[in-house]
């Protein structure tokens, strides 16, 4: 297993570095320490052919121009706070709004958008980079001066693991992302509708018609929100159930997840080139987003990104979760160690 890193332009003086994980079996994780991007992630198909698996762009610029979020880390909170404030011990933190009157993925200058500092690891059995990063309090309306710190690894079971750690010096919420989006097929201009996703969730957030929470854990069954077994995003695009229709033709929901210990919490598959992503986390939920606004105004390698290019999954507590009774807490108080772990597997069928 090996690191490697190359300059990747410069913002406002300072050198974004790209880092290179690459493990003995040639699977590659790139990634930048501006806003921890992952920019590409290269895995086989059944026949050994590598090919770039994750939606993103070739120069900074790109990522300063446009922001779909690809592969970024997001914070302080994922997701949309409705109204952009909440409650937190008998106060109201209003916060800064970046999207009408709500905020999304933690403000205007929010986790993607910042420079981290990025310290390489090694170890026998993995290769890494720990980036880190100060948040002063009333950063973005948020209370605390928050230390965060977010480790990428790769080994050789090609596991791509990320690692969430963060300590306040107040009481404040904390619900941190990694906004890759997957196209297994490797070519972005061919869409991820017939990519099959399984996940062990029976209930997912409904959503009103700016995407924020109502507040309903709805029941999965018999809707196409259902992936206990496998199923066809396709299916999602083309539905009229309401909660589809509501976030322009897809998916773009919170699923409640119901762990078991050894069986992976979510599976991709695109069974043209046989290429599988397993994910595994502690998160209480999903977002998984099939790319329905992306509208091909900006493009990859020269091709226009069209609607369903990708699609993430989202490991996170339920979105707008201090707002809302039953949806479990984002609060972190003072000087409490904030952990969390996701992990992509990349296999072959």
């Amino acid at each position: 297993m090996k690191i490697s890193e190359r300059k990747f332009g410069e913002l406002e003086g300072q050198v974004v570095t790209e880092f290179c994980l690459e493990n003995d079996h040639g699977v590659r994780v790139r990634a930048l320490d501006y806003g921890g991007i992952v920019t590409e992630t290269w895995v086989p198909d059944v026949k050994g052919d590598f090919v770039n698996v994750s939606l993103g762009f070739a120069t900074l610029d790109e990522y300063l121009a446009h922001s779909p979020y690809f592969g970024a880390l997001v914070g302080r909170v994922a997701g949309r706070i409705g109204d952009a404030r909440f409650e937190l011990d008998g106060k109201t933190y209003q916060l800064e709004k970046n999207e009408g009157k709500n905020i999304l993925h933690g403000g205007p200058d929010n986790f993607s958008k910042r420079m981290w500092d990025a310290k390489r690891l090694e170890t026998a059995d993995e290769i890494g980079v720990v980036f880190s990063l100060t948040c002063p309090d009333g950063d973005n309306g948020f209370p605390g001066n928050l230390d965060v710190r977010v480790t990428y690894t790769l080994n050789n079971a090609n596991e791509w693991r990320i690692k969430y750690e963060a300590k306040s010096d107040a009481a404040t919420v904390f619900n941190p992302t990694n906004h890759v989006y997957f196209n297994l097929t490797g070519d972005v201009e061919k869409l991820v509708l017939d990519q099959e996703l399984q996940m062990r969730s029976s209930q997912f957030v409904a959503l009103d018609s700016e995407s924020i929470p109502t507040g309903e854990l709805v029941d999965v069954t018999g809707t196409v929100f259902d992936f206990r077994e496998p199923r066809a995003l396709r299916d999602g695009a083309t539905s009229e159930h309401p909660q589809n229709v509501i976030i322009k033709n897809g998916y773009d929901h919170a699923f409640v997840l119901e762990h078991e210990a050894g069986v992976p919490d979510a599976r991709l598959v695109d069974r043209d080139s046989g290429r599988v992503v397993e994910m595994r986390t502690d998160c209480d939920s999903v977002v998984v987003y099939s790319g329905n606004q992306l509208s091909g105004k900006f493009a990859i390698d020269g091709v226009a990104v069209p609607k369903y290019a990708g699609v993430t999954m989202e490991t996170q507590g339920l979105p707008d979760s201090m707002n809302h009774e039953g949806f479990g807490s984002a609060v972190i108080q003072k000087d409490e160690l904030f952990e969390s772990e996701t992990v992509f597997t990349f296999k072959t069928l």
